[in-house]
């Protein structure tokens, strides 16, 4: 059921009004979880899902995933002020307010370089680290995946999720 929410939520993308995208993203980026292929370390203790300095994505993934769990675990959504206040979660949020390029190592520092899945929404993203990537191309709201990145931190994407994004980078 959640595969098919996912099609039909890609399907309806080309209508969205821009003040919509952001309700999108936070759908997506609830649902990527489902499609990643988790290290057991990733699988303790409650599922946190970090954003940074983003307070609207913070409450519309709060909505998103209100009592729901993803295996055994909670699913909690952490809001960071800054790059430099991340801690580890299991997926991180960056959203185009940061500077990815510059804040790359810091964040990357933080998550401690593995079981991350790092999500952003900046043209480029996937050069500085971001798995998976927001971008808007001819007026409609689409991802690219970065296959490498998410190797590096110990992570594996599904060919379903690969068959949905609009570029794999390998």
């Amino acid at each position: 059921m959640k595969k098919v929410f996912l099609f039909i939520a890609l399907l309806v993308l080309p209508l969205l009004v821009q003040g919509q995208v952001a309700k999108y993203k936070a759908v997506f980026t609830a649902n990527f979880i489902r499609y990643i292929g988790w290290p057991e370390a990733a699988k303790q203790g409650d599922f946190v899902i970090g954003v940074i300095r983003d307070k609207e994505m913070v409450d519309h993934l709060k909505n998103v995933s209100k009592g729901k769990k993803f295996g055994f675990q909670d699913i909690v959504i952490k809001e960071f002020r800054s790059p430099a206040e991340v801690s580890y979660c299991q997926v991180l949020f960056i959203p185009s307010n940061i500077n990815l390029g510059k804040n790359a190592s810091t964040i990357i520092n933080k998550l401690g370089g593995k079981n991350s899945l790092i999500i952003a929404e900046k043209e480029g993203a996937t050069k500085y680290g971001a798995m998976i990537n927001f971008v808007i191309r001819d007026d409609k709201l689409k991802f690219e995946i970065n296959k490498a990145n998410a190797s590096r931190f110990g992570l594996q994407v599904s060919s379903k999720l690969e068959n949905m994004a609009s570029a794999i980078k390998l």
